[in-house]
């Protein structure tokens, strides 16, 4: 059975492990269609939520998006693993921090899975902002979490976890 790619703003039903692709989506660079690309190509029965999705003319809604990623963030907990790719910034917004949400879940996912409560890995792209302290204080606190220095190798990492 070949996996599916779940983008929002659809909820589709699916059977066997979730990996969601958490991490920057403005101001980085596409990566998600490279994860996507990598994870398919190894695992091809491995469903993947990306929340990366091109709206057009004006169809994006915040709340049915933020919606979606904690749907399918909390799903990805419960059936497989949710994996983030600490981009380094592309392209800079002066009046947005880049990867502000994107912290935001990291600490969220980092207590859930010092709770045991998901299964979570993490990469990090060399210069990413306060990458060194991020880095130090997830050895410190989560050192069962694989931290890559790829996005080749976090993929490898979460299929490693979740027996591909």
């Amino acid at each position: 059975m070949q996996g599916i790619v779940l983008l929002p703003p659809d909820y589709q039903a699916f059977t066997g492990k979730l990996v969601f692709l958490a991490g920057p989506i403005q101001g980085a660079p596409d990566w998600q269609a490279d994860a996507i690309k990598v994870l398919q190509n190894l695992a091809p029965t491995l469903n993947i939520a990306s929340p990366r999705k091109v709206y057009l003319d004006k169809t994006f809604q915040y709340a049915q998006q933020v919606d979606w990623e904690t749907y399918h963030l909390r799903k990805a907990a419960e059936t497989g693993a949710i994996m983030f790719w600490l981009a380094q910034e592309a392209q800079h917004f002066p009046e947005r921090a880049y990867a502000q949400t994107s912290r935001f879940e990291l600490g969220e996912w980092k207590a859930k899975s010092e709770a045991g409560d998901c299964q979570l890995i993490i990469g990090i792209e060399k210069g990413f902002s306060n990458e060194r302290y991020i880095r130090h204080r997830l050895a410190q606190d989560c050192p069962q979490v694989p931290i890559c220095d790829s996005l080749v190798a976090t993929c490898e990492a979460t299929l490693r976890l979740l027996g591909f």
